[in-house]
């Protein structure tokens, strides 16, 4: 019977909504029928949030029924944004009208800004203060993000500007909400050793992203905990660690429990899980992330010592981390509480090595070096960050191929957040800065980052002063130059300099000498590369020598680079280019071919339709072929 006045009732709401002053008698139809009834039907999903309005407007039976705080809105707003009722607790008052009318405002703005950074930011990369219009947003900073990543999640061969400038918004907010975070968690005294949560936000600074939390850690963590419990139930059913709760901070004293304890550990870890150290890929930033080493279970020994470390003392095991040079160790003491010790009362722990133990000795022979008894020594919290952002910093020197330096600069920040007087690391982070051209805004009206930093170490060491003088002129010539830029440099194909020009911005190219495939967007009538480049790169080698058009091109390595024309042809397979910056010039991929983006059309105006032209002769000439 409810299932029938349900079904009767449906057919008379879409007639309220489409009238402006509905009929009394389907008025009355539908106000009759039971609330439960009536809140059903309106949220069943049918009705936009305008219909909702519409309806709320006829009389104050359905009114009430559709107030703000009740399950209509509620369902509206789930409905539109299921992402965010994580953030809901099911006891708080919520006036969801309200919240929906904020998240819209939200949405509106975010794809407002969005949509200036391409023509603010095309030519450069988003610099310092590029942001400052997002910091000052009024509403809840989940709201905007959530509309970012909805952005992000559009269909996958659209909107790729969107996407992209999306991406870094999202990933500037979430960095400065997780860096707040660690420098608030820096302040906890010396004994606070969470070592765990610490190593997470690391990960998530270097993974803003990606939904990294130390719950869910915490919750992997747990269960092989449980399955260690369970092969210590089988050595020792009456053991003291199977009584422990969790969250329970209880440590046991007796070295033949604690040893039993290990043996479990070892046997679920390397045995059953399958973790080992990443000896094969050891210079990989994965190995450094919590969030991976737990999905690979692989890492490095820091890693990998963090693991074994929160494992233990959650099973009552006070084991401590010891800073060893190249190698980092845990230690086990077996020596009597209050007692005085020296390094010879620990055993110490190699989690990279299956759980060995060893002895003094066999550590310096792991390294292949005598070291002083202070290297073993245990370590703070901060100190142990230290050691895991310095790794980071180290492989991101390294980065051949990722020419945004994101890990450099993602560890830089890390570092300095820990050490903010640290001089070296700040001239390196105002070189960066210089390389990559990141500058702010008007930069000639504003104090630069640049310059702050650069203040900053001559206070700290004076005999930098060479450096930091060098750094200085530069950064000054570049507000010179950047006053002295006119508009926007047009290139016409149909201009008589340009009429060797072959191929066309968002073509698919495959290079012929080395095979890879990307995608352009740039061209040159004739290498614009200084003499160096030109000599390095034996660019006098090649039939056409410079006098030839050079092609700006991404690969599908990642990274970015200068073809000659003789040495590309087209891909006769075309397929997505995964480079970071696509979007960046691309709006969209069609399945052949790449379409500019407004800034990179309006300076190659005459190129998407020589490449309409390109992919009507080379790809459907191929396709008829095959037919």
């Amino acid at each position: 019977m409810a299932a029938a006045a349900v079904d009767s009732a449906m057919e008379v709401v879409p007639a309220l909504v489409e009238e402006a002053v509905p009929e009394a008698a389907g008025l009355s139809c539908l106000v009759n029928l039971p609330g439960e009834v009536l809140e059903y039907i309106l949220c069943s999903g049918s009705l936009t949030a305008a219909d909702i309005g519409r309806v709320s407007s006829t009389c104050r039976r359905l009114r009430e029924l559709c107030q703000g705080s009740g399950k209509v809105w509620k369902e509206q707003f789930r409905v539109r944004w299921p992402s965010l009722m994580k953030h809901y607790s099911p006891t708080d008052y919520v006036n969801w009208l309200e919240e929906y009318k904020v998240r819209q405002k939200a949405g509106l703005e975010a794809r407002k800004i969005v949509a200036s950074f391409s023509k603010r930011f095309f030519s450069e990369h988003v610099p310092c203060n590029g942001f400052s219009d997002i910091e000052n947003l009024e509403g809840p900073e989940i709201f905007f993000e959530d509309e970012l990543v909805c952005i992000l999640n559009m269909e996958g061969r659209k909107a790729l500007t969107w996407k992209y400038y999306a991406k870094k918004i999202l990933y500037y907010l979430r960095q400065q909400k997780i860096l707040n975070n660690l420098k608030a968690f820096l302040q906890q005294p010396d004994d606070y050793e969470s070592y765990l949560e610490g190593a997470v936000y690391i990960d998530q600074y270097c993974n803003p992203l990606s939904d990294i939390s130390l719950k869910d850690i915490q919750a992997q963590i747990d269960s092989i905990v449980e399955l260690v419990c369970k092969t210590l139930r089988g050595i020792n059913s009456r053991h003291p660690s199977l009584a422990f709760k969790a969250g329970e901070s209880s440590m046991i004293m007796e070295i033949e429990l604690q040893s039993q304890v290990l043996d479990a550990m070892n046997h679920v870890l390397y045995d059953q899980l399958k973790f080992k150290g990443n000896r094969m890929d050891y210079y990989n930033a994965l190995n450094l992330y919590m969030h991976q080493v737990l999905i690979r279970r692989t890492g490095i020994p820091i890693s990998m010592s963090l693991l074994y470390l929160t494992i233990a003392r959650q099973l009552g095991v006070p084991l401590e981390p010891v800073n060893f040079p190249s190698h980092f160790l845990l230690r086990w003491c077996q020596g009597a509480e209050g007692t005085t010790l020296d390094i010879f009362d620990y055993i110490y722990i190699d989690a990279f090595g299956k759980g060995k133990q060893l002895t003094v000795k066999e550590c310096e022979y792991l390294i292949g070096q005598h070291v002083t008894a202070a290297l073993y020594g245990v370590v703070n919290v901060k100190k142990v960050l230290q050691r895991m952002v310095g790794n980071l910093l180290s492989l991101g020197k390294r980065e051949g191929i990722d020419q945004s330096y994101q890990l450099l600069r993602d560890s830089l920040d890390l570092y300095l957040a820990m050490y903010p007087d640290q001089v070296q690391l700040l001239l390196l982070q105002a070189r960066l800065y210089f390389h990559l051209g990141i500058w702010p805004e008007k930069s000639f009206c504003l104090v630069l980052k640049v310059l702050d930093i650069l203040q900053h170490i001559q206070t700290l060491d004076p005999g930098q002063h060479g450096a930091v003088g060098y750094l200085v002129q530069h950064t000054l010539e570049h507000i010179e130059r950047k006053k002295e830029e006119v508009g926007v440099e047009v290139k016409l194909r149909s201009h008589e300099k340009h009429r060797d020009v072959c191929y066309s911005i968002g073509l698919i190219m495959k290079h012929k000498r080395y095979g890879y495939n990307c995608v352009i967007y740039g061209w040159d009538p004739t290498c614009m590369m200084g003499h160096e480049w030109i000599r390095n790169m034996n660019v006098h080698s090649l039939p056409h020598g410079h006098h030839q058009p050079f092609y700006n091109v991404l690969v599908e390595d990642g990274s970015c680079r200068y073809a000659a024309q003789e040495n590309l042809e087209y891909n006769v397979e075309p397929q997505e280019i995964s480079h970071p910056d696509v979007g960046r010039y691309f709006s969209e991929f069609t399945g052949t071919h790449y379409i500019p983006n407004a800034e990179l059309e309006i300076r190659y105006p005459e190129d998407l339709e020589s490449v309409y032209e390109t992919v009507q002769n080379i790809y459907s000439a191929k396709k008829e072929n095959v037919e």
